[in-house]
């Protein structure tokens, strides 16, 4: 093929496509030249698929998962806004994840010489019957991007927009599940060492010991002042996700393990085995901002080929080196 014929083929690719998903919810699907791909559901505002160019998901949603408002989509990349976790009137996780956003028709400026041409950039704002339940005014403007190398970002925006002279305070995650091919073969590295809060045992502080987290039963820890990079192992399948984090000081670890699994109408008895939600948090110090101010927080994942040596895999070649 000359190179002229690839740059041709280049400008007839579609890079964001607006389509129809599951029950006619709106959705997009982003493409990079490589073949790689992500589709984000207006609803919830909600990444469910991550391709890498092998057109292998990458990411975890439930074969019972419910397209339906008003249940969030489980799997994927939910957004817990404007709480994490399930305290005072609002429903769990909060209201963001199972409210249709709009595509952004004034999105804010980002660097010109970005190369990405696969983005969208989504809002959602309160609306009357949110103020109800948590009576206050914002902006959450949400882009996402798939890089030319496979690479996801998710940045957040989120302004007060209170005309009271009232702060806010909120609670935050992107709740990541990642698709793996056995959880007893997923480690976790990055963590090691770190405070955490056992949502298993009331919230108790523990300490994290060993060298990696590794999974033989239930998960649920809330890890304190995380590292900016953690990376999450598939030996099976030779594959490292790496997760990098701004703005995000927490970190939480889910597998629901057997038991929950099969008391979840929307989750298949067994599909824990092959999913792990590794989640770039702010638990527990929740942000404030006052009327005008805006926070700001960013996950970026990728995944990379991870190869044995002496029977382990090298994690600090991915986690310190960049």
């Amino acid at each position: 093929m000359h190179s002229g014929e690839g740059r041709d083929r280049d400008k007839e690719k579609v890079f964001v496509e607006h389509c129809k998903g599951v029950n006619g919810i709106d959705k997009v699907i982003l493409r990079e030249v490589r073949g790689c791909s992500a589709e984000v559901y207006l609803y919830g505002g909600q990444v469910t698929s991550w391709k890498n160019e092998y057109r292998e998901e990458l990411l975890f949603v439930s074969s019972k998962a419910i397209f339906k408002p008003p249940k969030a989509i489980r799997g994927g990349i939910p957004i817990c806004f404007p709480q994490f976790g399930n305290q005072g009137s609002l429903e769990q996780h909060g209201f963001a994840r199972n409210r249709l956003w709009s595509i952004d028709p004034d999105p804010p400026p980002f660097p010109t010489n970005n190369p990405n041409k696969a983005f969208i950039d989504l809002i959602l704002k309160h609306s009357e019957e949110d103020m109800k339940i948590w009576p206050h005014r914002y902006e959450f403007r949400l882009r996402i991007t798939l890089g030319p190398g496979g690479d996801l970002m998710l940045t957040s925006r989120i302004r007060n927009t209170n005309t009271d002279g009232k702060s806010f305070a909120f609670t935050f995650a992107y709740h990541t599940y990642f698709a793996v091919s056995d959880i007893s073969e997923v480690r976790v590295e990055g963590l090691e060492t770190l405070d955490y809060l056992d949502n298993l045992k009331d919230k108790v502080r523990f300490t994290e010991q060993g060298d990696a987290i590794t999974f033989e039963s239930e998960v649920d820890k809330v890890y304190l002042s995380t590292p900016t990079k953690i990376a999450i192992l598939d030996h099976e399948r030779k594959r490292t996700f790496v997760l990098r984090k701004d703005g995000l000081p927490d970190a939480v670890v889910w597998n629901p393990w057997d038991k929950k699994a099969k008391a979840m109408p929307d989750f298949g008895d067994d599909e824990y085995k092959h999913m792990l939600c590794v989640e770039a948090a702010c638990v527990e110090k929740p942000i404030i901002l006052k009327p005008g101010e805006e926070w700001r927080g960013r996950q970026e994942i990728s995944a990379v080929p991870s190869s044995y040596c002496s029977g382990q895999l090298d994690p600090r070649k991915v986690l310190y080196t960049d």
